[in-house]
């Protein structure tokens, strides 16, 4: 029984792989482009209807009105009337590229042995040729946060652009942040139907805590003996890295940032589902939130069952820095339409869009690279026709990374095509 079980996953991991290969990346950009008419979004709130974006060599060049007298013999003009224009879109705290069966151990590398492991890196297990990708990149995100997952601290992110021949090029950002997720103060066990108190919460924290305070004397000595862990953590103290705490609780969020402030870290909570009853703490704080999915369930019996549609406008409203995420790795091409629920709730149009673009750039620190059409910046931008945050109307037609067009067929639209062709020949 056994081998024939691993003769139905060779085959059936054999015939996936069969089925189309992800696109070759594309060129380096050969000569400057020009995106002519059409709604610019440039991700910081500003709208410029008729819009002209040109880049060269990668770079944004010009971002003005289409009306501006302008030569554009030397360059490839692209119509963009009746289309929108957006800046590439960011996915933070995604397992995408290192996980691409859930359901197959062999095909995860998301998480280590072990409950400490700050020096475990995503970065390099992070696989370019995923028949995940491209279908995540063909709904206009071009960009992630890869998160290790397990334990308490999972180790360090890197954020990365989605067209690339392996992770050395696929780098935007290596190692941008260390991955703590905060224990846990109860679970829920579904056999019983119960929950369970955790009567180890405290001595999980303190662990936490003297780890952080091995990590801070160890980095601060002159003399030491290598130690792989505690010298991974070393950025957190230097301000080269942020500590993402991944927590939902209010009493847990306001926990964590007290203790991110013992240590003097820069902070960002993931998950948040109760970061709109903490908004104060945050704002003063300046602590950003990267929030989950808005299309989830409350977290906690006693909040409004729509509660995750509505956090992001109350953290807007209350001037908290905040991006949007969702979980898991494929599921990132659902992330304009999270966006999209958010506005439908309350948080203003720009703004969503802002969440997915400028503000996910700046809270993972490429701000200066991505996340914004701005002249100087890297040329990764989307065209669409329809609404990018409307699943009923959003067709992502042309997309570019650092000036370079990006294929965006993939390995769904492969099966579409082959099974339409199927029935056509039926009729």
């Amino acid at each position: 029984m056994q081998l024939k079980y691993m003769f139905l996953l060779f085959t059936t991991l054999l015939s996936s792989l069969l089925m189309g290969q992800p696109p070759v990346p594309g060129a380096v950009q050969a000569k400057p482009i020009a995106i002519v008419g059409g709604t610019a979004h440039l991700g910081n709130g500003t709208v410029i209807e008729n819009a002209l974006i040109t880049f060269d060599k990668g770079k944004i060049t010009r971002v003005d009105r289409a009306t501006a007298k302008v030569d554009l013999s030397d360059h490839e003009v692209v119509d963009g009337m009746g289309k929108h224009v957006f800046p590439g879109l960011i996915a933070p705290n995604t397992q995408l590229g290192i996980v691409e069966i859930a359901a197959v151990s062999a095909t995860r590398d998301n998480a280590e042995t072990g409950y400490l492991n700050p020096n475990a890196r995503s970065l390099v297990a992070y696989n370019t040729d995923s028949q995940v990708t491209p279908t995540v990149r063909a709904r206009g995100v071009l960009f992630a946060q890869v998160t290790p997952e397990g334990g308490a601290l999972s180790g360090q992110s890197s954020i990365v652009q989605l067209d690339a021949w392996n992770w050395e090029d696929a780098a935007v950002l290596a190692d941008d942040g260390h991955h703590l997720n905060w224990p846990r103060r109860r679970s829920y066990n579904w056999r019983q139907g119960e929950w369970t108190k955790n009567e180890q919460y405290v001595e999980q924290v303190q662990s936490i805590e003297d780890f952080l305070r091995q990590a801070q004397a160890y980095c601060a000595g002159a003399d030491r003996e290598p130690n792989l862990r505690l010298a991974s953590a070393c950025g957190l103290f230097d301000g080269k890295q942020r500590l993402f705490v991944h927590v939902n609780l209010a009493k847990d969020i306001e926990q964590a940032i007290l203790l991110g402030k013992k240590f003097d870290l820069d902070l960002v909570i993931v998950g948040g589902e109760e970061s709109y009853l903490v908004t104060g703490l945050l704002k003063e704080y300046e602590v950003p939130v990267i929030l989950g999915p808005t299309h989830a369930l409350p977290g906690t019996l006693d909040s409004d069952v729509d509660q995750p549609f509505k956090t992001p406008a109350a953290l807007y409203e209350a001037g908290v820095k905040f991006c949007l995420s969702n979980e898991g790795f494929w599921q990132q091409r659902n992330l304009p339409f999270q966006a999209g629920t958010a506005v439908a709730y309350g948080l203003p149009y720009e703004k969503a869009i802002q969440a997915i673009t400028l503000d996910a750039a700046t809270i993972l620190g490429v701000a200066d690279r991505i996340g914004s059409l701005e002249v100087g910046k890297d040329a990764s931008l989307i065209i669409t026709s329809g609404d990018v945050l409307d699943m009923r109307t959003s067709v992502v037609e042309q997309a570019f990374i650092d000036g370079r067009k990006v294929n965006l067929d993939n390995k769904q639209d492969q099966l579409y095509r082959r099974f339409q062709t199927k029935y056509q020949r039926q009729k």
